[in-house]
């Protein structure tokens, strides 16, 4: 009898410490973990954005770096009743995740006044991502930003490249290439390709391959970066097939802004590598 009512007490206190585990609300809609990073245990993601976007990322105490491309923005709280792992806990988490894919720290504040945060960046397939992770009270959320850097590819068919040369005279691509580098990225190959199909179905169409940058950095520096973005977009429809006698390249380099460069937007839209017709 006494062992019968031993299991009856037991079962029943079973019951009620289920009844007293904490409850899991779960994500927001549609929202996912970045696929390189997941999420620290018992956290529910509560905000989710994926968008094309410029981010400040913190480079230091006092100084940021802006960066455009591919944006994943993840909002996480700690599910009811569990105790938070604290802000240094999730911070080291992220930021040994990341040097295990082979990153490295950008910036990390782990103690002392100020917002506690871990900056960081690597390389996978190819892209370049970086990785910003924020603790907010004492470690019961934090938000997640991963940026996939490179511009807004471009998705235009040849014959609306061709209405747009027949309209205007000039058509603007925006191609997706490091800072300061001149070399065409694989993304850029489906672009390439509409433009070698634009001219291979108008024989007698000749094009000035013409870049542009926006503002930063020394103006004789920008000239000579956007010749090599135009010979590197002339040589690239040369191997697929164009006749070089049908192109040349020009430099430009910041002279010719299409928009303002006091903003991000702006200066995203003055990067870029003109068709003209000659």
């Amino acid at each position: 009898m006494k062992t019968r009512s031993l299991v009856t007490c037991l079962a029943a206190w079973l019951l009620l410490a289920g009844l007293a585990l904490p409850s899991a609300a779960g994500d927001v809609t549609n929202a996912k973990d970045y696929p390189l990073l997941p999420r620290m245990p018992r956290f529910e993601i509560t905000h989710y954005e994926y968008s094309h976007d410029t981010v400040a990322f913190p480079s230091g105490p006092e100084s940021n770096v802006t960066l455009e491309g591919q944006k994943t923005f993840l909002d996480y709280r700690l599910g009811q009743g569990w105790p938070p792992p604290g802000s240094l806990r999730i911070i080291r988490n992220y930021g040994n995740a990341v040097k295990k894919l082979g990153g490295e720290v950008v910036y990390e504040k782990v103690a002392g006044e100020g917002t506690r945060q871990g900056v960081y960046k690597l390389t996978n397939d190819g892209k370049e991502i970086w990785v910003w992770v924020l603790p907010v009270d004492q470690g019961q959320g934090y938000s997640l930003t991963v940026l996939e850097v490179g511009e807004m590819p471009q998705d235009v068919t040849a014959s609306e490249m061709q209405h747009a040369l027949d309209k205007d005279g000039r058509l603007a691509l925006y191609l997706n290439f490091d800072t300061d580098k001149s070399e065409l990225k694989p993304e850029d190959g489906p672009v390439i390709d509409k433009v070698v199909e634009l001219m291979k179905g108008n024989p007698s169409l000749v094009l000035s391959v013409e870049a542009h940058t926006d503002n930063q950095g020394e103006a004789q520096k920008n000239k000579l970066l956007s010749e090599r973005r135009a010979q590197a977009g002339v040589k690239a429809l040369v191997r697929a097939g164009v006749a070089p006698e049908r192109l040349s390249a020009k430099g430009l380099g910041q002279e010719a802004p299409l928009a303002s460069n006091d903003d991000d937007e702006g200066r995203a839209q003055n990067r870029r590598v003109e068709l003209v017709k000659q």
